[in-house]
C-alpha cells in the first residue's frame, strides 16, 4: 500500500498470470466468441455506413447491441458488460482511423480501419469495467459467473477501476488490472545527467558509471531462431489445410522464444532506468525516434538494443519518482561541441568515433560529447550555458507558465527547433513538424 505522502500521477496496468480451469476456459472461449462476432457485426455496419455516407457512431452501435441481444438467446447467455466494451473499443479505432483520413496523413502513417477478427487468428481479449469484476479471497470473479485464480506476483497499490482479460501466442491467459498510481518520492541527491541514444551502445550517458552496454539478447538466441523457424518452413501445410503437430510445436517454440527476448529486453532496460533515477534528481534525454533505422543497415542491431522501450521504461520511472526530465531535439547533437557550442561544418560518419572540434580543440569520445550537449540544451550545465549559441528558442514545459506542477509531479520538457511547435496529449509531450 502506498503512504499518505504519495501524489496521484495517472493510470498504469497491472498485469498478472492467471490459473484458469478448464471450466473457466470454455466460458471465456465462449465469451469472446460472443465478443468477437459484435466486433465483426460493427465492422460490417462501418464498411456499409461508409460506402452509404452516413454516420456509425457509438449510439448507433449500442442500439445495434440492444436489437441483437433481444433477438438472439445466445448473446444474452453472456455478460452485456465485455460487449458494451467491444463497442467502445471499435469506435475509439474508427475515430481514429477518420481522424488520421482527415488530418491528411501519409498513408503508412494512418491507423487503418477496424477489420474482422478470424476465428482461428484473433487471441481472445476481453475488458471489465468496475462494475463487471470484483476480487474476493484472491480470486478473481468476473461477470456472468467465471471464477479464476490470479497468482498474486505483487500487490496492486489501490483498487483497480477496470481489468483486461487476454491469452497470448502461447496460450497463457493474463489479467491486466489499470489502477491509479502514484509518485513515490526519492531522496534529492543534487547530480544531472545526460542520455544519448546509440546502437554500438544503447544508452551512453556523462556518468561512465551509468552507461548502458548493447545486451545482445536477440543475437544470443539467433542460432534457436533460425532452428525453429527452419522446422517451419519444412513443415508449413498447404493453403487450406490444418498444419501438422510439429508444425503447431515449432511455432510454439519460436514465439516462447520471441515472448523471452522481449522479456529480458524490457527487464534490463528497466533496471538500467531504475539506476539512473535513484542516483540523479535531473535527466537531459536524447527524443530519439528510432523508427527510421528499420530501414537501415543496421535494423536488426537496432531493434535487438530496443531503444524504443528503454526510453519509455526511463520517462514512466522519472515520472513515477517525480523526478525532473527534458526531452531534447536529437538534431545536430553529434556536430556541436558541449563545451564551446561551435558546430561542424559537415555531419560527421558513422566510423567516426571521436570528436574534434575546430574552434576550442576539444577532444572526446562521440557519444560522450552528445551526451554533454543533452545537458547544455536542457540548460543543466551551468559551467557551459554561457558558452553556448543562444539563437534556438529555449526549453518548453509541458505545463503553461504561472501553473505551478503538483507536489511530487515529474516534469517532462522538450527543446524545440525554429519552424516546430510543441504540444501536449495526455501524459505525453510531442513535436510536431
Amino acid at each position: 500500500m502506498t503512504s499518505g505522502a504519495d501524489q496521484d500521477t495517472g493510470h498504469t496496468r497491472y498485469t498478472y498470470r492467471l490459473r484458469v480451469s478448464s471450466t473457466a476456459r470454455t466460458a471465456l472461449e465462449a465469451e469472446w466468441a460472443r465478443c468477437r462476432w459484435i466486433w465483426n457485426e460493427c465492422t460490417a455496419r462501418s464498411k456499409k455506413a461508409h460506402a452509404e455516407q452516413e454516420k456509425c457512431g457509438p449510439a448507433r452501435l449500442d442500439k445495434m447491441l440492444t436489437a441483437a441481444r433481444k433477438a438472439n438467446s445466445w448473446l444474452r447467455a453472456g455478460s452485456s458488460v465485455p460487449q458494451q466494451q467491444t463497442i467502445r473499443d471499435f469506435a475509439k479505432s474508427r475515430a481514429k482511423a477518420l481522424k488520421d483520413v482527415k488530418a491528411r496523413l501519409p498513408i503508412r502513417q494512418r491507423a487503418g480501419m477496424p477489420r474482422y477478427k478470424k476465428k482461428r487468428a484473433a487471441d481472445p481479449s476481453l475488458n471489465y469495467t468496475q462494475h463487471g469484476f470484483r476480487i474476493k479471497d484472491g480470486r478473481l470473479h468476473l461477470a456472468g459467473g467465471i471464477n479464476v485464480r490470479v497468482v498474486w506476483s505483487r500487490d496492486l497499490p489501490r483498487p483497480p477501476s477496470s481489468v483486461r482479460i487476454y491469452r497470448d501466442s502461447l496460450g497463457h491467459w493474463y489479467a491486466s488490472f489499470v489502477v491509479t498510481t502514484c509518485t513515490v518520492p526519492l531522496a534529492a541527491t543534487g547530480r544531472d545527467i545526460g542520455v544519448d541514444w546509440g546502437v554500438k551502445e544503447t544508452a551512453t550517458t556523462t556518468s561512465d558509471a551509468h552507461d548502458l552496454p548493447h545486451a545482445q539478447h536477440g543475437k544470443n538466441t539467433a542460432r534457436k531462431f533460425t532452428r525453429y523457424q527452419r522446422q517451419m518452413a519444412r513443415r508449413k501445410p498447404k493453403k487450406g489445410q490444418p498444419g501438422s503437430k510439429g508444425y503447431r510445436e515449432a511455432k510454439r517454440q519460436t514465439a516462447k522464444l520471441h515472448r523471452k527476448v522481449a522479456r529480458q529486453r524490457e527487464d534490463t532496460g528497466r533496471k538500467w532506468a531504475k539506476n539512473v533515477v535513484l542516483d540523479h534528481d535531473r535527466i537531459a534525454v536524447e527524443d530519439f525516434k528510432p523508427k527510421f533505422l528499420a530501414k537501415s543497415t543496421m535494423a536488426r542491431k537496432a531493434a535487438d538494443a530496443a531503444i524504443g522501450a528503454t526510453k519509455r521504461a526511463l520517462v514512466e520511472m522519472a515520472r513515477k519518482h517525480g523526478r525532473e526530465l527534458h526531452l531534447v531535439h536529437p538534431a545536430h547533437t553529434t556536430m556541436d561541441c558541449a563545451q564551446c557550442g561551435a558546430r561542424a561544418k559537415h555531419a560527421l560518419p558513422l566510423s567516426e568515433r571521436t570528436y574534434i572540434c575546430t574552434a576550442c580543440g576539444a577532444v572526446s569520445p562521440r557519444d560522450k560529447n552528445s551526451a554533454h550537449v543533452m545537458l547544455v540544451r536542457a540548460g543543466l550545465n551551468p559551467a557551459g550555458a554561457d558558452r553556448v549559441r543562444t539563437d534556438g528558442p529555449p526549453v518548453r514545459s509541458q505545463r503553461e507558465p504561472g501553473i505551478p506542477l503538483p507536489p511530487g509531479r515529474g516534469r517532462i520538457q522538450i527543446r524545440c527547433l525554429p519552424g516546430e511547435q510543441a504540444s501536449d496529449k495526455g501524459d505525453r509531450t510531442v513535436v510536431k513538424m
